[in-house]
């Protein structure tokens, strides 16, 4: 529970500090007195955007703290999880410069905003008089059978699941998109890969057809040359003819001086070469064929290899087979995103059977506690005046998983006997939203595990015997919560354990908000004070008295 609040800098408030207990406390206060200053500091602890147009003087930094027992709330894992000093007594602070930035502290250890948010839900519950409205809608009314129902845990693991079902949706309609495009390329891919492929293209292979074609294409200019080198060795009086002339001479005089000899091995050992190359040029031009069948398949072959280099803007074989074993690779891919996404449908068609299978079990509970929270939502608002009302829970199955299951629910109601019970938005007048939210909150507060309760002019619409009997109820909730009423009703104020006062004052330079507790005499005068119209008269003062000792 909130056990004291501090505020410094912010809007009319230049400094303020109030201490509250257990049980059933009331602010009051003129319009305009500041009581909603108040709820928008306290709101800053909590998590709320801060507007640097609230604060008083724009040249000091606004600090608000709020300190929270919350030693019945089991909040120790919350702690251990964030990484913070677990105390009973937690404080919660923001500070706030004039540039608009601030900062966030639980037990003086810095937290992102985020965090501050997570841990005031679990401590405060503000029910401001705009949030009626709320009562209206869709999901805050599947929210209070839900809490009614007990289906936090529940819910927690099922919208984690679903979370997982909707990233692993998403994940498969991705590959789905690239399935998609893949196919489109594949067969582009596989037309590649298969020219390639069936060009069956060698190492080395472009080089040698080179080579090839260029003696086909000059076979007959080449035999020329290769005959003709033939005759001048071999052919009288050709040099093999006039070598055998030398080698007899020098071998004639090659015993009588070394240099002779010498002379003589050499011409003999050119004498032999030049033999063994008469004989290869022969063999060569003997070999030397004119084959333009030969050379009309090498330049086929030839003119392929330059296409696909030209088509793949590549200068070599190599490169081609390069580019062949990529469209191999991309084609390998797309074998492997088939599997992926027959694993991946697999999945969430399991995922789905889960959400399918824990779904049945949320809507059976909500079904289930569908006519004991119509009970006592009546017997509630039967004790505020609305004893001939209908309220109905109306459960319809939806056709698809959404992120809470698979019921559709809405709050009918009706006022008045013989009428039917429609939508709340259209039968509901203010003071009977304000009636049912009343009821809604004292009926599902004892099944959260919350401390606090804000009620900030719930009493709009309602005056009278009804007033005194919303101020009982809130009454008999502060048994078991901390109730923080901000009322303009009388019947409600005379309920509180402890009023607060909230005031202003002005001087020629300032306005002041201050807060103040009443003493019992104070709180007659304040009663009376909201009792009259003007003066307060003695009759008021009488009342006053009397709604305080009931």
């Amino acid at each position: 529970m909130l056990t004291h609040l501090s505020i410094k800098n912010y809007a009319l408030i230049d400094s303020l500090e109030v201490d509250f207990d257990k049980g059933f406390s009331v602010l009051t206060g003129e319009t305009g007195a500041g009581k909603s200053i108040i709820l928008g500091a306290l709101s800053l602890i909590l998590g709320q955007r801060a507007d640097v147009q609230s604060f008083k003087d724009k040249q000091k930094k606004c600090v608000i703290e709020g300190t929270f027992d919350i030693s019945d709330l089991e909040l120790q894992s919350f702690f251990m999880l964030n990484e913070l000093d677990y105390e009973n007594k937690t404080i919660l602070r923001r500070e706030i410069i004039n540039s608009g930035k601030s900062r966030a502290f639980i037990n003086d250890t810095p937290v992102n905003l985020n965090i501050l948010k997570e841990l005031s839900t679990k401590l405060v519950d503000i029910h401001s008089q705009n949030k009626t409205t709320s009562l209206q809608e869709k999901d805050f009314q599947l929210e209070v059978l839900d809490s009614y129902s007990g289906l936090d845990n529940e819910l927690w693991s099922y919208r984690k699941s679903f979370g997982e079902w909707i990233k692993m949706k998403k994940e498969y309609a991705g590959l789905k998109n690239e399935e998609e495009k893949a196919r489109r390329e594949q067969d582009f891919y596989q037309f590649q890969f298969d020219e390639l492929a069936n060009a069956n293209l060698q190492d080395g292979e472009q080089k040698g057809i080179e080579q090839e074609l260029e003696v086909l294409n000059h076979a007959g200019e080449i035999k020329t040359h290769l005959n003709k080198s033939v005759q001048i060795l071999s052919d009288e009086p050709g040099l093999l003819g006039k070598m055998a002339s030398l080698n007899n001479e020098l071998n004639s005089i090659h015993t009588y001086k070394k240099e002779f000899a010498d002379f003589y091995n050499r011409a003999q050992s050119n004498y032999l070469d030049l033999q063994d190359i008469a004989r290869e040029i022969e063999l060569q031009e003997e070999s030397i064929e004119m084959d333009p069948a030969r050379a009309d398949e090498l330049n086929d072959r030839l003119n392929l290899i330059y296409s696909l280099e030209q088509k793949h803007r590549c200068d070599s074989v190599e490169a081609l087979i390069e580019v062949k074993n990529d469209f191999d690779k991309k084609l390998l891919e797309y074998s492997s995103l088939e599997g992926k996404i027959s694993k991946l449908e697999e999945a969430v068609a399991k995922v789905k059977m889960k959400l399918t299978r824990d779904a049945g079990i949320i809507s059976d509970k909500r079904r289930s506690a569908k006519t004991g929270l119509e009970k006592e939502i009546l017997k509630v608002v039967g004790g505020l005046g609305l004893s001939k009302a209908q309220f109905i829970v109306d459960i319809i199955t939806a056709d698809e998983l959404t992120i809470n299951g698979l019921d559709q629910v809405g709050f009918l109601f009706n006022a008045n006997p013989g009428g039917e019970a429609l939508e709340i938005s259209k039968v509901a007048s203010g003071g009977e939203l304000s009636r049912l939210m009343l009821a809604v909150k004292s009926i599902v507060a004892g099944k959260k595990l919350l401390s606090t309760i804000i009620f900030d002019e719930i009493d709009s619409g309602v005056s009278g015997e009804v007033a005194g009997k919303m101020g009982g109820i809130m009454q008999i909730m502060s048994t078991n919560i901390q109730i923080i009423a901000i009322t303009h009703v009388p019947q409600i104020a005379a309920r509180g354990d402890k009023h607060y006062l909230v005031y202003k004052e002005q001087s020629t330079e300032t306005t002041n908000t201050y807060l103040k507790q009443l003493s019992e005499d104070d709180r007659i005068i304040e009663i009376a004070k909201m009792l009259s119209d003007s003066k307060v008269s003695l009759s008021a003062v009488e009342t006053a008295k009397e709604l305080l000792k009931n």
